[in-house]
């Protein structure tokens, strides 16, 4: 049976984004996003963070230390309840990547690739799930991939972010994941694809 997928940006909706963190000690993770995903697993989502991670292609960090990071925040939230079913990373940029990172891919986000890899190795049903981003491009790989309910959330879940250019892009916009997760609309979105 297949299982529907709540998709999470990382940088910006898990955690504070500080660009290019790939230190633990520069983690930090935005208010409520734990009690979100422990609503997200209630509602019958399972939360797969997606995330470009371009730091890697620029050498900024290698893939082992974004290993180490993912390892430690996958553990924080199986610690508090509300553990992730996957985390999928993109290392490409098309133009600031140092070879062999830099290129055109499938992957990078508004590419759909890591969704659409998600969905394979996951049984995911992608016509049932939601995407949670804080950029236009999480929304454009969502709609690529076929995922409908997609929601544009602040970065630092505290303002709301600036309205997207295409409109058919957000299906809302929400300050933090923590208030689309509370949302009415979420609620009647899971409830209409049970």
């Amino acid at each position: 049976m297949k299982r529907r997928a709540a998709f999470l940006d990382r940088d910006g909706v898990v955690n504070l984004d500080r660009e290019y963190v790939h230190r633990i000690e520069d983690f930090e993770f935005l208010p409520g996003v734990f009690e979100a995903v422990r609503l997200l697993r209630g509602m019958g989502f399972l939360p797969v963070v997606t995330t470009n991670q371009s730091g890697i292609g620029r050498g900024l960090y290698d893939v082992r230390q974004f290993e180490v990071l993912t390892d430690w925040m996958k553990q924080r939230f199986v610690d508090e309840g509300a553990g992730l079913a996957g985390v999928y990373f993109c290392p490409h940029h098309p133009t600031e990547a140092h070879p062999p990172h830099r290129l055109e891919c499938r992957c990078r986000k508004p590419q759909p690739g890591m969704l659409l890899d998600a969905e394979r190795d996951l049984g995911l049903w992608l016509q049932g799930s939601a995407m949670f981003g804080d950029r236009a491009s999480d929304l454009q790989a969502a709609r690529a991939a076929g995922v409908p309910a997609r929601f544009l959330l602040g970065t630092d879940g505290t303002k709301l972010p600036a309205a997207p250019d295409d409109p058919t892009l957000a299906t809302a916009v929400y300050t933090s994941l923590l208030d689309a997760a509370r949302s009415r609309e979420l609620a009647a979105f899971a409830q209409s694809k049970a």
